[in-house]
């Protein structure tokens, strides 16, 4: 294996700090194909500013097999079962959703601060 292609969904506060990492952790296993945001902010010119696509969610569900893991960081229940009834829809079994749970536990592992943390949000599958 050449390592694991990803997508982030979501480059708020959290999403954009684990971008971050990623980056940070380029050439190590980890090809960030792309990610997606709907709204202008700071996450979303890091990415714009290290050449990573940003994309519709519908484009990266297209990609199928191309996407090992998808990070699903917007702290939405609602766009989390939008992606995996998409998923579904598309006949992928290769992709996975990695939520914010699953993206804390990987920033203990790489990271020295501590990934922020947003009041009343729930986590979770």
């Amino acid at each position: 294996m050449d390592g694991q292609n990803i997508a982030i969904i979501g480059l708020g506060r959290i999403g954009s700090a684990f971008l971050g990492e990623m980056l940070d952790k380029a050439g190590r296993g980890i090809n960030l194909v792309c990610v997606s945001e709907v709204f202008d902010g700071p996450g979303k010119a890091q990415a714009k500013l290290a050449g990573i696509k940003i994309v519709h969610l519908d484009e990266i569900v297209a990609m199928g097999q191309q996407i090992d893991i998808i990070f699903d960081l917007t702290g939405n229940q609602e766009v989390r079962k939008e992606l995996r009834n998409k998923l579904v829809t598309s006949d992928n079994h290769h992709t996975i959703i990695a939520s914010e749970t699953i993206a804390r536990l990987i920033w203990s592992l790489i990271a020295e601060q501590a990934l922020p943390t947003i009041e009343g949000r729930k986590t979770g599958y």
